[in-house]
């Protein structure tokens, strides 16, 4: 327990972390990587560079903050971060350092207005904090480890089939080179695959949603091509992945993970909402929905540029066939001449409310969705325009935590 003085001390801090959070994260990680550049096999790298992973920590450690005397109401948020750090292989050993090193760069970013007083509190307060995460992840590595066909950190895989769904999506199913059975899964979990790169210094680990129903002979990933766009570099992994990685290669993979799960006790009807290559979760929802729960109704709606970014259309359509009460409706911004053509689309433009009331059948249900960040605050903002309420509202962000998610909480 803390003490009444190092909570208010603490949340003196809030004003100054909400100013300078994340130029002390900035701080933290180049402190950190300098006297550690063995986590630079954990990180990732691109999340750095493009300042998301310090966005994501500085966030986190301003609700902690915010919230110190009362913990236990962002609990949600440490499973959640619990789970990712699970799936990357974060060891209580690696908790001393994060604090050495964030302490640090609290002191180098405030200077003189960081005193003993402060430093000392923050040291308490991150010891408590560090400890229910080593806690709930210790728990996570038993029951990944302990379910039957189970491991603990990263274990081979064969690369059984290779298909590529669209001009940017490929599916890659694994299998354990082991010939062990396969470990159950909750439809919206993912997996995360640790690389090495032939020319890269370090490993790079990549977290992958896994794309098909539970209780298959492999896990499928379905994994979106990241080329260059602008001042944005292209992804290592997914290009790797593309270009190199064919049926019989080895890759090591983590057990599943992951918080962004059906709620199975709630029988009411079903949103699932996706754009991109966010519809990888809700094809594996989908899929179990159809298999386990036939009489629960659910309508099934993605968004892509055109038919040629529309990965996995077919499975999604017969999936929807063989269950008396499900729908799909597909959202293409720029259809080709083609799909105009096929007829292949139910709306041209973005997601809107008005045609979002028209093809959800039953406004009181339960909310998932997935895809690129613009995407998912567009459709938080009509969700929330829609009043549909907070614990009706589910979603996966792909990559670290975005400032927008601190609304959703």
């Amino acid at each position: 327990m803390l003490s009444e003085q190092t909570i208010a001390t603490i949340k003196s801090t809030v004003p100054v972390l909400e100013v300078h959070g994340t130029t002390i994260t900035k701080r933290f990680y180049q402190l950190m990587f300098e006297a550690h550049p063995e986590l630079l096999n954990i990180f990732n790298h691109a999340n750095q560079k493009q300042g998301r992973q310090q966005g994501a920590l500085a966030n986190a450690v301003y609700a902690a903050a915010q919230h110190i005397d009362r913990l236990e109401e962002i609990l949600p948020v440490v499973r959640q971060i619990a789970h990712k750090h699970r799936s990357l292989g974060i060891k209580p050993e690696h908790y001393p350092i994060v604090g050495k090193y964030l302490l640090a760069a609290i002191k180098d970013v405030l200077g003189d207005a960081a005193t003993d007083e402060i430093i000392n509190a923050w040291a308490e307060a991150y010891g408590v904090i560090a400890s229910v995460f080593i806690d709930v992840e210790a728990e996570m590595y038993k029951k990944a480890e302990q379910q039957q066909g189970g491991w603990s950190d990263f274990k081979n895989f064969v690369v059984q089939k290779k298909v590529k769904e669209s001009n940017q999506i490929t599916s890659f199913y694994l299998v354990p080179q082991d010939g062990q059975v396969l470990p159950a899964f909750e439809p919206g979990q993912y997996i995360s695959l640790k690389m090495e790169i032939p020319g890269e210094h370090n490993t790079h680990i990549r977290q992958y949603s896994l794309s098909s129903a539970p209780g298959q002979p492999y896990y499928r990933i379905s994994v979106k091509r990241e080329d260059a766009v602008g001042s944005r570099p292209a992804g290592k992994v997914s290009v790797y992945l593309h270009e190199h990685v064919q049926e019989g290669d080895v890759l090591l993979v983590s057990a599943p993970a992951g918080d962004f799960t059906l709620d199975r006790t709630d029988r009411r009807p079903v949103v699932l909402i996706s754009g991109g290559v966010g519809l990888t979760p809700m094809v594996s929802m989908l899929a179990s929905l159809v298999e386990t729960a036939p009489d629960r109704p659910v309508t099934f709606v993605h968004a892509a540029v055109s038919g040629d970014n529309h990965a996995l259309r077919n499975e999604v359509e017969e999936l929807v066939a063989t269950h008396a009460q499900a729908a799909v409706r597909w959202c293409y911004s720029r259809p080709t001449e083609q799909d105009r053509l096929a007829q292949a689309f139910h709306k041209e433009g973005h997601l809107d409310l008005a045609w979002l009331q028209s093809v959800v059948p039953e406004r009181n249900a339960q909310y998932y969705f997935c895809g690129p960040q613009g995407f998912m605050q567009s459709v938080y903002g009509l969700l929330k325009e829609w009043n549909i309420p907070v614990s009706d509202i589910h979603y996966e962000f792909f990559g670290p935590a975005a400032a927008w998610e601190a609304d959703a909480q």
